[in-house]
């Protein structure tokens, strides 16, 4: 893909899968301070309606990240002469609860590339084992230039 600024394609997928173990829920809840009782007491997250403690959303959207990561990666691979970087997520909506023990696929599928401003809109969705959604919405890439460095002699 010489002369590309994204080196991407419409139709190109990146896909991750973890489980979320109850671990990975508490050391999330250390890390970003976020202890609500839903997440970390087990005998108020039984008197919920979901039952259990759940996964933290932002925790789950983490795993986009991973996506977008590799699909940067795959650009820079190409030889995009630009670095990509997050140009941010839009339409995220958390539709499904996680619990620990569920096994999360995150999906990337680059549904829009625009070579000319450098950027690459794709959908974005994580799905639990039972292939139901939990988070969708959509992630923006956009590349960028490096400042030119002054030569001093």
């Amino acid at each position: 893909m010489t002369g590309c600024k994204t080196c991407l394609s419409p139709g190109e997928v990146a896909e991750f899968r973890k489980s979320i173990s109850a671990a990975d829920i508490a050391a999330f809840a250390e890390l970003s301070g976020d202890r609500d009782p839903i997440h970390v007491d087990a005998e108020f997250a039984a008197r919920t309606a979901f039952g259990r403690i759940i996964a933290h959303g932002a925790l789950v959207m983490g795993l986009l990240s991973t996506t977008a990561s590799m699909i940067s990666r795959r650009s820079v691979d190409r030889g995009s002469p630009g670095t990509p970087v997050s140009a941010g997520y839009d339409r995220i909506r958390f539709t499904r609860p996680v619990f620990a023990g569920d096994i999360l696929t995150a999906r990337y599928l680059v549904e829009e590339v625009d070579d000319e401003r450098g950027r690459s809109r794709a959908a974005v969705e994580v799905i639990n084992g039972e292939g139901e959604n939990c988070v969708v919405g959509t992630h923006v890439l956009a590349w960028v230039k490096a400042p030119r460095q002054e030569r001093h002699g």
